[in-house]
């Protein structure tokens, strides 16, 4: 039996990557909804379906009786002898249903539902596939952009690339070929939603698995990063074969590993260091380039004080406090940075030098919310930056500036 469903079904398990065994079993689910539809029920009827044939094939089973009640069920002697003579009373008789008696209507439904089935098994099909991918690097190109989303098609399948998840200083057209690591897949009524990311610390990880082949066979270990997206991170590694230099694996001949990852990253900053089990080093290194005279540590209160030559505390604090705070965030300590002469007459005084902004009176709570966003924890790091640096912060132009140096000096007067 060849009819236009069928052959469409045929179509279908051609194109579509769905097992013929899957495909056979919505066809036969099919028919016997649009029996049910115009016989009442399908209890009495059997489906059989060959894929590979593009054949379907329609039982239905009734009872020989002498009066028919129910002409679905039952069937008079006559009637079935006229196809099969060897019958009798009471046996059962199969007869075969032509499914062009079903109607144009019915078929075009069936087509109708076999589609939508077909979309929802494709559906399930990419959830599937995606949910076992989840830290993978992959590439598209941008279909469409709006203000909170850009649309990546990606192998016939979309991605959303969210606003929080883009380089902040990457500017994205349609057309584009992008890459990015899948950060989560779910399952909503619409379909599969493959969220991606450009900006997360596991998109940096993965390039550096793809650059660094001893990173990828664990030679070389990544060990914590810290990471402001599109703009600087530190990194730090750690080599698990003495003979191997796991800065210089990183980096690479003439720095060409290293600068495939920047260039990836629109000329993001990496800083990379060797990780160390010793707080003291570790720090030391967290902070460069930079290079602290001395390290006190606070392991109760999880705090460092980095003491430094006074051409060396800009570089520890980095502009708008950038390097300080990626190296705490690198070495999981609170980092303050002091000059030398500083440091002892803390340790002379105690530390009530330490003053947190936040309990310094005459500057509103906007300013200093501003301030600590900087990495200006303390007055003593404000006072140490001066109002150059004081101006990079947003929102604080010459005048403001002058106004908080001139609050804290007073503030240390009284």
């Amino acid at each position: 039996m060849k009819l236009e469903i069928s052959d469409a079904f045929s179509e279908l398990v051609r194109e579509k990557n769905i097992e013929r065994e899957t495909m056979a079993e919505i066809v036969q689910d099919i028919f016997l909804s649009m029996i049910k539809k115009k016989f009442g029920n399908a209890d009495n009827f059997e489906v059989f379906v060959n894929m590979d044939k593009g054949e379907i094939e329609i039982y239905q089973y009734k009872t020989i009786v002498e009066d028919v009640e129910d002409p679905v069920r039952q069937i008079t002697l006559q009637e079935a002898q006229e196809s099969a003579p060897d019958l009798e009373m009471g046996e059962d008789f199969m007869q075969i249903v032509d499914p062009t008696t079903f109607g144009r209507r019915l078929i075009i439904a069936a087509k109708q539902n076999l589609n939508q089935r077909i979309k929802e098994i494709e559906k399930e099909l990419v959830y599937d596939e995606y949910k076992n991918r989840v830290g993978e690097i992959i590439s598209g190109d941008i279909r469409q952009i709006n203000r909170d989303m850009i649309y990546i098609n990606i192998d016939k399948v979309e991605a959303l690339l969210p606003k929080s998840e883009q380089i902040p200083s990457e500017r994205y057209r349609r057309g584009d070929h992008l890459r990015a690591v899948i950060k989560s897949v779910g399952l909503s009524p619409r379909g599969p939603e493959i969220l991606i990311s450009r900006s997360s610390e596991q998109f940096l990880v993965r390039l550096f698995e793809l650059e660094v082949p001893e990173i990828y066979e664990g030679i070389i270990e990544i060990k914590t990063i810290a990471r402001e997206p599109g703009e600087r991170t530190k990194i730090a590694v750690l080599s698990n074969d003495k003979r191997i230099d796991a800065v210089g694996a990183c980096v690479g001949m003439k720095g060409m590993r290293i600068q495939a990852i920047v260039k990836e990253l629109s000329n993001e900053k990496i800083d990379i260091i060797n990780w160390s089990s010793e707080p003291e080093i570790f720090i030391t290194r967290a902070l460069s380039p930079a290079k602290p005279m001395r390290i006190a540590i606070d392991e109760e209160e999880h705090k460092v004080i980095a003491v430094l030559d006074e051409d060396q505390i800009s570089l520890a604090i980095g502009k708008g406090g950038q390097n300080r705070r990626l190296a705490s965030r690198l070495t999981g300590y609170e980092i303050l940075t002091v000059r030398d002469e500083e440091y002892r007459q803390m340790m002379e005084e105690g530390s009530e030098e330490d003053i947190s902004i936040q309990d310094v009176e005459g500057l509103s709570d906007k300013i200093k919310t501003t301030i600590e966003d900087g990495g200006f924890d303390t007055v003593k790091d404000v006072l140490d930056a001066g109002q150059k640096q004081l101006m990079q912060l947003p929102g604080i132009g010459v005048k403001t500036a002058e106004k908080i140096i001139a609050t804290l000096e007073e503030y240390y007067e009284e």
